[in-house]
């Protein structure tokens, strides 16, 4: 489970030159793992051909119209429980405290919310404890994977894997309907700002008003080698 959870965090990041030449390798360590049939496999080829050919700024621009207009895709997952909450605070810190406690040291630049770097995370547990903890915020993926669905996007392909993974349930009627113009800043967040998402036993999290831009390859390096998961270091995601 752990080469194919790193595999989908690096899916996940901003693509870049590094990324895009790392898609083959990507595919091959989910294959090779086999924790991924063969319907799931081909739910990712659509997002694997998007990163892999064509103008690699037309994916910059898809990914920063998904991800970054708004809060409805947002990645950051506690965004999704109490928005600017005064409580998002502590409950960054508690998670940061998780990763440590896993011999983790997260990069200054991420905050610990930030779902590519929640998947590390996990991705360093053994298979039991990663699906107890993936299930924590099973409501925000089932969420994210709807609203993706939604918004046509190969990107939905992750998400549905992720809760297929952890059998989380998607209550399609408990989504918010999209919004048509992904351009109306306002309308999105008014459509994100529907009933609060509960997160299991997890903390709520912290805002950002950063875009994901990392440097895939040593992401890529550490999940074709799990024994070198750890730390993740400033810079390297």
């Amino acid at each position: 489970m752990s080469v194919t959870l790193r595999a989908l965090s690096a899916l996940l990041h901003y693509p870049d030159e590094a990324l895009r030449a790392a898609i083959p390798d990507i595919r091959s360590a989910i294959k090779a793992e086999g924790l991924l049939n063969a319907v799931q496999l081909r739910q990712l080829d659509p997002l694997i051909l998007q990163l892999s050919g064509g103008e690699l700024l037309a994916s910059q621009e898809h990914y920063v119209e998904v991800f970054d207009r708004g809060r409805q895709h947002c990645l950051l997952l506690f965004e999704h429980v109490h928005g600017e909450s005064r409580d998002r605070g502590q409950a960054m810190v508690d998670l940061r405290d998780r990763y440590l406690a896993a011999g983790l040291d997260p990069a200054s630049n991420e905050l610990p919310d930030y779902l590519p770097l929640f998947l590390e995370y996990c991705s360093t547990l053994p298979t039991e404890a990663a699906l107890a903890e993936l299930s924590e915020p099973g409501a925000i993926l089932a969420l994210l994977a709807d609203r993706l669905e939604r918004r046509g996007t190969g990107y939905a392909a992750i998400l549905a894997i992720l809760c297929d993974l952890t059998g989380t349930a998607r209550e399609a009627d408990a989504i918010a309907e999209p919004v048509e113009d992904v351009n109306d800043l306002a309308a999105l967040d008014a459509a994100w700002e529907d009933q609060e998402i509960t997160f299991g036993g997890m903390a709520p999290a912290a805002p950002s008003d950063t875009s994901a831009c990392p440097q895939a390859q040593a992401m890529v390096s550490r999940f074709l080698d799990p024994k070198e998961a750890a730390p993740i270091a400033a810079g390297s995601l």
